[in-house]
């Protein structure tokens, strides 16, 4: 296989790739939409199983992708720059995974054809959270989980 015939993702730098491609390696597990929450002593990360309001809870997915950081001004927008930096973007994520020098796995939509390989390999959040809106903010110390990891 010639370096033409590798799939972009391995033959391109993140901030090589086209708007298309970028985008594409998201997996829209929707693991860097949960709320996280920061041990103020340690620094710590801590996923909670509540997720961002615009987060489809039945079907998956942003519900305002397009819009999202004009409707939630807390939603950082993943950049080549931003993944180098972001220390509790998900292990599995493709754009962390890329900028750390390692390969997509097999469940990836890229590499498996299908979206549902995310649920399937138990990765996507569907089914396994709540909506922030339906969720009181002191009661979110409750709702840490370690899953995401």
């Amino acid at each position: 296989m010639t370096r033409e015939d590798e799939p972009f993702w391995r033959r391109k730098r993140l901030d090589e790739m086209t708007p298309e491609e970028w985008e594409s390696l998201c997996d829209h597990c929707g693991r860097c939409c949960l709320v996280k929450l920061e041990d103020e002593d340690t620094g710590e990360i801590h996923y909670t199983t509540a997720i961002c309001a615009l987060y489809d809870c039945a079907n998956g997915g942003c519900v305002a992708y397009a819009e999202r950081q004009r409707k939630m001004p807390d939603c950082v927008r993943l950049t080549p720059e931003a993944v180098r930096t972001l220390s509790w973007l998900p292990s599995t994520c493709a754009y962390r995974l890329l900028a750390e020098g390692r390969d997509l796995p097999p469940w990836h939509p890229l590499l498996s054809g299908t979206p549902d390989s995310v649920v399937e390999a138990g990765v996507s959040v569907l089914g396994k959270v709540v909506s922030e809106r339906d969720v009181a903010l002191d009661d979110l110390p409750q709702l840490i989980v370690k899953w995401p990891e």
